[in-house]
């Protein structure tokens, strides 16, 4: 039986009044692509949340994009707020299953508590001791277990922080103008910590679920903020000649991207440069089933352009990522 999984970064999906591009305006850009991915197991990210008077913030924007797709009738998860009541205002993680969804679970701190740093760039009076932060990530890790027959599949799906710097109190004249480059290394640095805290919480995750079976089913799917030989997604993958352990070789996770042409690995395109920085990851395990993979990037814009007007595109900057694995027939 084939089987097909993607990801997709659907960048702010949302439903605000007055918002340009329009709710239906993407539709008319993305529903197509959702189409064309045909997929069986779908990992989003950026999916907003829209409140309604005497209802709980509910996945409106996504119940009308997926209205009329196959992927209405999917069993869903999504990321939730700390007390499980409702989904969280922006950035919502979401997976989409053809296959029934067990159980699910979201990690942020659970495996990697928070890091504490001492702010060196940021103003304070003369005497005034350097302040000390606790240097959280916002977005949690989701993973569901997926029933494929008589097999189980752990899905993850990731965003990790983006490569945008963090704001660094005193060392910033607007929001898009720093101060000094010291300031501005000093965010990019403690956004880096996020980004690679996630990468080690997500890696954590995975060593777990190779200690209950080390011939686990494990995917990995999302935006990771990264190339394939960035620090974050190097954390994940855990590669021998890394940790020089070769009795880990079992554990290592693969990106399905390797097999495509360089010329054509790529998920998002900047000052003219593509970067693949969506991924699918798989565990050695769920290598033998590979077929191939795509990555559809044919009218990828620049989304350095994007942010030097006011104009958005009603595409995501983001290109899907689909993977496509042969399973054995049990029958």
């Amino acid at each position: 039986m084939k089987l097909r999984i993607a990801t997709f970064n659907l960048e702010n999906l949302d439903d605000k009044p007055g918002q340009k591009p329009t709710l239906e305006e993407r539709i008319a850009v993305i529903r197509p692509q959702l189409f064309r991915l045909n997929a069986d197991i779908l990992c989003l990210q950026e999916v907003n949340g829209q409140e309604e008077t005497g209802h709980p913030r509910r996945l409106l924007a996504l119940d009308v994009l997926l209205r009329e797709t196959p992927y209405a009738g999917f069993h869903r998860v999504s990321t939730m707020t700390g007390d499980g009541s409702q989904v969280c205002n922006e950035r919502n993680l979401v997976i989409l299953s053809r296959y029934e969804i067990q159980e699910h679970h979201q990690y942020r701190h659970y495996y990697a508590p928070a890091p504490h740093y001492r702010i060196v760039t940021a103003e304070r009076a003369e005497g005034e001791e350097q302040k000390t932060i606790t240097v959280t990530w916002e977005r949690p890790i989701l993973h569901s277990r997926i029933s494929i027959e008589d097999r189980v599949l752990d899905v993850i799906n990731l965003h990790l922080k983006s490569r945008l710097p963090s704001d660094i109190e005193g060392q910033k004249l607007d929001q898009y103008t720093w101060k000094t480059a010291s300031g501005w290394a000093e965010g990019f640095f403690i956004s880096s910590m996020k980004r690679v805290g996630q990468a080690l919480e997500t890696r954590m995750l995975i060593d777990k679920l190779f200690d209950a079976d080390e011939n686990a089913w494990i995917v990995v799917c999302g935006d990771f903020n990264a190339d394939f030989d960035e620090v974050p997604v190097e954390a994940i993958r855990g590669e021998v000649e890394n940790t020089g352990n070769g009795g880990l070789a079992r554990r290592v996770m693969l990106p399905c991207e390797m097999s495509i042409p360089e010329s054509a690995r790529f998920s998002l395109y900047h000052r003219g440069r593509g970067r693949m920085l969506d991924h699918l990851l798989v565990s050695r395990s769920m290598l033998a089933h590979y077929k191939g993979s795509e990555v559809h990037n044919e009218l990828l814009h620049d989304e350095s352009v994007a942010f030097a007007t006011e104009a958005k595109f009603p595409e995501s900057d983001h290109a899907p990522v689909v993977a496509e694995f042969e399973l054995p027939d049990n029958g």
